[in-house]
């Protein structure tokens, strides 16, 4: 295959990038929460699970703002490596550096000295967060790179969303057996036991993968120059938010986006929650990742014959219609963990060919900026996508937080000592609330998004014909200026 280099690099890299940001958005709070801040005195626990929440979601929301800015210096840089592999590389290996440093008690300054430990996690936080975003900008914003045809974009939107859906959803596969061995390793326990040198070490795992498919990108994939590209100019930080808010499709999409990996990440995130205080089956977690990690495998395989016949607009609504069911078996679904895992799977199956529809869309959106407003910005316009999934993850955290708190799931909580007021608080946060956002998202997408796949083919059409006519109408004018005269001694 003409691009197979291309697309097992793309692939590798998306498989440690979304297994880095399912461990920060997924997992991370878990460690918190159970982990630790663990102590006897379970007024302190919460204070302090209740300050790292608001630190952490209060630094995402103030770093998004910049996610557009970073797009601007990525889109402005110019190196013999291309503009996406420098900050690909750099982000990777700041962001795995302080992942792993936050997945431990500072040399237990978490509970002897509080104080000191928030301002260096927070100080920690801020430099994961605007690195994790070079990274996040530098490998999502290629594709348009790489290609402008919709169908080999489409292709490695695939076959990136292939990688990513392996590595976010083996995640749960291996986390708690990792945990256990390092806890074993490191702390000398017995049986299923988790220690805090337990989450450090699968941290480091989950950073070097990161790193490695970073690497793997930056080695293996080549950025395409055609005419569209060489339309890019530089664009002043000043300019960079009327860049995308001119842009009236990528707005429109990007909020029913929103709405949408908000629903999800917030019920994605408290599944955990759920088999460990919900079911007492913490055990059996590790069936979610094996049954979403093989779904999320025959789902972004079917997109590419799926889209081709329903195209984008049915896939994002259908699915949306398709995870709304899952909600539902879930909520029937009580106690029984067949049924739970039954739920989980068609919540799950329809996610990634709904993400491979909005990323398409995005990326499409490229193209549509350059021809409405006169210039072509790569990475500024899909900063959007990451800048989205950033604000739900940051949102989620908090949510997931404050579910934890108010349903009493925190510390060494028993599925024995949860109310059944507390459990009823504990499906508003992971059902109710989800499935309005859900509902919101699909009637946005169906009255607002109008850059279908035909509508972009007809834009980048007009695009050539306008920059070959722009172009020949300068060589006429180069041909036609007088020779300069010749210099007098």
């Amino acid at each position: 295959m003409k691009h197979l280099k291309q697309y097992s690099s793309y692939a590798f890299g998306a498989f440690g990038h979304d297994a880095f940001y399912a461990t920060l958005s997924t997992y991370f709070m878990l460690f918190v929460t159970s982990q630790l801040f663990n102590t006897a005195d379970k007024g302190f626990n919460t204070r302090m699970i209740g300050y790292v929440t608001v630190m952490m979601t209060v630094i995402r929301i103030a770093e998004i703002a910049c996610d557009p800015l970073i797009g601007g210096a990525v889109d402005n840089t110019q190196t013999r490596w291309g503009k996406f592999k420098p900050w690909l590389l750099t982000g990777a290996t700041i962001s795995s550096v302080m992942l792993v440093l936050i997945f431990t008690n500072f040399g237990g300054l978490a509970t002897s000295q509080p104080l000191l430990y928030l301002v260096l996690f927070g100080l920690a936080f801020v430099i994961l967060d605007i690195f994790y975003s070079f990274k996040d900008i530098s490998f999502w914003s290629m594709l348009p790179a790489l290609s402008t045809d919709s169908k080999v974009r489409a292709r490695f939107g695939t076959i990136g969303r292939f990688g990513s859906t392996l590595g976010a959803q083996g995640v749960p596969i291996i986390i708690y057996p990792l945990i256990v061995f390092f806890s074993q390793q490191f702390s000398g326990t017995q049986g299923s036991t988790k220690t805090q040198a337990g989450w450090t070490g699968f941290a480091v795992v989950i950073g070097l993968l990161s790193f490695l498919g970073a690497l793997g990108v930056a080695l293996g994939t080549k950025e395409k120059q055609n005419l569209l590209r060489k339309n890019t100019e530089h664009v002043r930080f000043r300019d960079v938010f009327k860049v995308i808010g001119q842009n009236d499709q990528l707005m429109w999409l990007s909020l029913a986006y929103f709405l949408f990996a908000m629903s999800y990440v917030v019920t994605n995130s408290l599944t955990a929650y759920y088999f460990t205080y919900v079911l007492g089956a913490a055990d059996k977690f590790y069936l979610v990742g094996v049954i979403t990690a093989i779904l999320g495998i025959i789902s972004v395989v079917l997109f590419p014959t799926l889209v081709a016949v329903l195209h984008r607009e049915k896939i994002f609504v259908g699915g949306i219609a398709m995870m709304f069911i899952g909600y539902l078996l879930f909520l029937l679904a009580g106690t029984n963990l067949t049924m739970v895992l039954f739920a989980v799977a068609i919540f799950f199956f329809p996610y990634p060919m709904i993400f491979l529809a909005a990323l398409m869309t995005i990326t499409d959106s490229v193209e549509y900026g350059q021809w409405k407003n006169g210039t072509r910005n790569e990475s500024v316009t899909l900063s959007v996508r990451p800048l989205i999934d950033k604000l739900a993850g940051a949102i989620a955290m908090g949510v997931v937080g404050l579910a934890a708190v108010h349903a009493g799931m925190v510390g060494n909580a028993k599925p024995s000592s949860i109310t059944a007021g507390e459990l009823s608080t504990f499906k508003a946060y992971m059902f109710y609330i989800p499935m309005v956002m859900l509902i919101l998202s699909a009637l946005v997408y169906t009255f607002k998004v109008k850059l279908s796949e035909k509508r972009h083919t007809e834009i980048v059409r007009d695009l050539e014909r306008k920059l070959r006519a722009e172009a020949k109408a300068d060589d006429a004018t180069d041909a036609d200026a007088p020779a300069a005269a010749p210099e007098q001694a």
